[in-house]
């Protein structure tokens, strides 16, 4: 394979290839298909698809979140999202600062196992140990109680003094450990926000009972699904903004002992890329003596092969995690 092979995979993937999504379908099946994917560009560049360019149906001149008020594709692509969202067919993890995060329902789980808060029924608490701010566990307190709700009305319950910008703050600090999402948008209102664990229960008890090896080795590998193939420091690059470089190269290397993962060469470059299945060895024929009836196979018309499961996602723990140790407290998260 050469670069430019590489890159028209992409496109047909990320949907930049000419043939953009438009329809709620559309949205639904491009998420699930590429597992994540980010709103807007950023800058620099992270290898991995956005919203915006599978709405343009291209990869050039897409706009990032700071522009995207000016640019009308961003309008469009931003009420499908929204329905995208409201409807549970994706979920928003704000994990890369200023633009959404997008993860597929199927794949929420995981990134939940990697990042999220492992006891979210708990109190927020805070101390000189806490990861939240007063201001912070009281916002949370008034989303559990009051929930969805929107910032003005936190405003209006928390003291009308407080800042939109200290409550941005606090809103901040209790998404990036996914203890609340924004559920819905509405043009008068602004977003809506609610606690995460009400609004997909099922899913973040998935991920609350996963362990950060499970919920990375199948992340590193539904990536390279992603992506097609990349370079191993590409990899690393990308999940370093969740968990340290050194636990994402211990998924890569129990990846690869698994035989998961092989390296390619692409160009000049050495990448890692998913293999094809394997074909399977067909059964001998039998032997038929003179004279004797051939048994025949009934038909089968009709009937669909067997879908091939997701690598790295559909698989059991065991299978997930080979020679990674597991280590539930959470503590390497970044």
């Amino acid at each position: 394979m050469i670069e430019q092979e590489l890159q028209e995979l992409r496109d047909a993937k990320w949907r930049t290839n000419g043939q953009p999504i438009r329809t709620q379908d559309d949205a639904r099946e491009f998420i699930e298909s590429v597992g994540f994917c980010l709103m807007y560009p950023l800058r620099p560049a992270v290898l991995v698809p956005t919203f915006i360019g599978a709405w343009a149906g291209a990869h050039d001149n897409l706009p990032t979140w700071q522009h995207a008020f000016a640019d009308p594709r961003a309008k469009d692509a931003m009420e499908v999202m929204v329905r995208t969202l409201r409807q549970k067919f994706a979920f928003e993890a704000p994990l890369f600062g200023d633009t959404d995060f997008l993860v597929s329902a199927s794949v929420f789980p995981y990134f939940y196992g990697l990042v999220g808060d492992r006891n979210p029924r708990a109190p927020i608490k805070t101390g000189n140990r806490s990861e939240y701010s007063p201001l912070a566990a009281h916002v949370f307190q008034v989303i559990q109680k009051d929930g969805p709700i929107t910032k003005s009305r936190m405003r209006e319950i928390l003291g009308g003094e407080l800042s939109e910008a200290a409550i941005d703050r606090a809103l901040a600090e209790l998404s990036l450990k996914l203890r609340i999402t924004r559920v819905d948008y509405r043009a008068e209102q602004g977003a809506y926000w609610d606690v995460l664990l009400r609004w997909c229960p099922d899913e973040v008890r998935e991920g609350m009972n996963m362990s950060i090896a499970e919920a990375l080795t199948a992340l590193v590998s539904k990536y390279i699904e992603c992506v097609v193939a990349a370079e191993q420091l590409e990899v690393e690059e990308f999940f370093s903004n969740f968990i340290g470089r050194g636990r994402v190269r211990e998924a890569i290397n129990a990846l690869l002992a698994a035989r998961e993962f092989q390296f390619t060469h692409i160009g000049t470059r050495s990448m890692l890329h998913i293999p094809p299945p394997k074909p399977t060895m067909a059964a001998p024929r039998k032997l038929v003596r003179p004279g004797q009836p051939i048994a025949r196979r009934p038909r089968r018309s009709g009937v669909p092969r067997p879908l091939t499961p997701v690598a790295g996602i559909s698989t059991s723990k065991a299978e997930a995690e080979p020679d990674v140790e597991s280590n539930p407290s959470g503590a390497e998260n970044k």
